[in-house]
């Protein structure tokens, strides 16, 4: 059963900004359905054209860069909110794959839809814009760690910011964050060899700051884990989505 946009979940959530009556119905009439994916399966594929974009309305992905070799890069995770298609809607094709790692449900727009939604309607393109900036942010702040934290810091700064984004959309529970995640996921996204974040996790656990084990992230000193990890803890401001 597809979810009327004045009913939609996300727009119940401190992690984004409120839409307003007319908003909603503006989404409504540029969204043309839903669609659920099982774990496993792929949602966008790199160099793909896909005729469609999503925001993820629940559930949880991946973006990963695929080499020829064979290798992947992990790009980074996808949470509820998220806007997933973006490079085919401006570039004609995906640079990236993304995949689902739970049961997700998402919706549905059209590409060919995509300019007049910029052309009718400048507020929300302006958000559209803003999430790409932050995108583009995350993406530079992902290099830093992978170029200049080291193993213990860079793991640390992922474990903080994946911990603050389940925060945000209420997904904590006494301190614990259930993730699809592997340890693979996260040695991929920061360079490191599965042997090598295998032990940085357990002297994080050691320290009694954190662990990550059957795929539960579980935080005990979130201010000391963002010391070790070179950066700030600051407020999460309420984001907004299409």
């Amino acid at each position: 059963m597809t979810t009327l946009c004045k009913y939609c979940p996300l727009n119940q959530k401190d992690a984004f900004q409120t839409l307003k009556k007319e908003e909603l119905e503006y989404m409504q009439k540029f969204k043309v359905g839903e669609l659920a994916v099982d774990p496993g399966t792929p949602i966008l594929m790199q160099g793909s054209m896909a005729p469609q974009l999503f925001t993820v309305l629940s559930g949880m992905g991946i973006r990963e860069r695929h080499l020829k070799t064979g290798a992947k890069q992990v790009i980074n995770f996808v949470f509820p909110g998220d806007f997933i298609g973006l490079q085919a809607g401006l570039l004609g094709e995906m640079g990236h794959s993304v995949e689902a790692r739970t049961q997700m449900r998402l919706c549905v727009f059209n590409r060919s839809e995509f300019f007049s939604f910029f052309r009718n309607h400048p507020e929300r393109a302006f958000d559209l814009t803003w999430l790409a900036a932050m995108e583009e942010h995350f993406l530079g702040e992902t290099l830093a760690t992978v170029g200049q934290r080291s193993a213990l810091q860079a793991i640390a700064w992922a474990m903080v910011k994946i911990f603050q984004r389940g925060e945000a959309l209420g997904m904590v529970r006494n301190n614990t964050l259930d993730l699809p995640y592997t340890q693979r996921d996260v040695a991929d996204a920061l360079g490191l060899s599965l042997v090598h974040t295998n032990k940085t996790l357990g002297r994080l656990k050691e320290r009694q700051l954190a662990s990550w084990s059957d795929r539960t992230l579980q935080i005990n000193d979130l201010e000391n884990l963002a010391e070790v990890a070179m950066t700030e803890l600051k407020p999460y401001q309420p984001r907004p989505f299409l």
